[in-house]
Formats: C-alpha cells, sequence, structure tokens
C-alpha cells in the first residue's frame, strides 16, 4: 500500500475516464479532419470538467491538501464539502469555502437636524481575510 494520499477519488477518476473518451473523439477527428469530431470532442473534454467538478461539490472529490489515513479510500465521501473547502477554487466559484461573518455597525454620532448618522464597521470582512 503507498505511504501518500494519492488523490485517488470517485470524482477524479470519472473525471479521467470522461476525459479520455473527449481526447479519444478529438484526436480521432483531427486525423480524419472532421469539424464534427473535433466539436464532439472538445465538448466532450468540457463534459468532463464539469461532471468533476459537480462530482467534487457533492463530496466525491477530494479537498485541497493530504487527507487522514482513514479517507484514503476509493470510495471515501468528504462530508465537510457541503460548506466548502476554504483553499478550493471549485468550491470558490460554486459559492462556497468563504468565511462569512456578520457586519456589527454601531451608531457612532447622530445628528438629529439633518438626519445624518454615522455607522462605523467593515463592510467586507471576507475581502480583507482574502488580502492576506
Amino acid at each position: 500500500m503507498s505511504q501518500y494520499d494519492e488523490g485517488h477519488t470517485v470524482a477524479g477518476w470519472t473525471g479521467t475516464a470522461i476525459a479520455s473518451v473527449g481526447a479519444a473523439v478529438l484526436g480521432a477527428g483531427t486525423c480524419v479532419v472532421s469539424a464534427a469530431l473535433m466539436v464532439g470532442g472538445l465538448g466532450i473534454l468540457a463534459a468532463s470538467v464539469l461532471v468533476t467538478w459537480a462530482l467534487h461539490l457533492s463530496g466525491w472529490g477530494k479537498p485541497p491538501g493530504v487527507r487522514t489515513r482513514g479517507q484514503w479510500r476509493m470510495g471515501s465521501r468528504d462530508l465537510t464539502a457541503r460548506d466548502g473547502h476554504a483553499d478550493c477554487w471549485g468550491c470558490r466559484l460554486a459559492g462556497r469555502g468563504r468565511r462569512r461573518t456578520a457586519v456589527v455597525a454601531s451608531v457612532v454620532a447622530s445628528d438629529a437636524a439633518s438626519d445624518v448618522v454615522v455607522v462605523t464597521g467593515d463592510p467586507e470582512p471576507a475581502a480583507a481575510e482574502a488580502g492576506r
């Protein structure tokens, strides 16, 4: 048995299989100079990306980094995928993995005559966190 987590997941193997078929169709289209086969191969390749992404988001992929040894099995499901992974661009594209905190506002001064209210607080805590 390997000593390293090589990321063998259902999402990875499924995406690789679909991409291999797409590459074969694209290659066949190139050899026979068929625009229909080339476009079809590119479509299959695009589908492989979308299928892999969907499987990752549903928990059949792997979060970034090394998994614990108990999660090395091919069929192990990532139960943290629903909340998103902090450093995963695929989760961020889906709107997951960002830590959002509520903006706490406090009234510093209020001028009743001119209806001016000064509010303090960090309007974009996620943006400040991303700039680290």
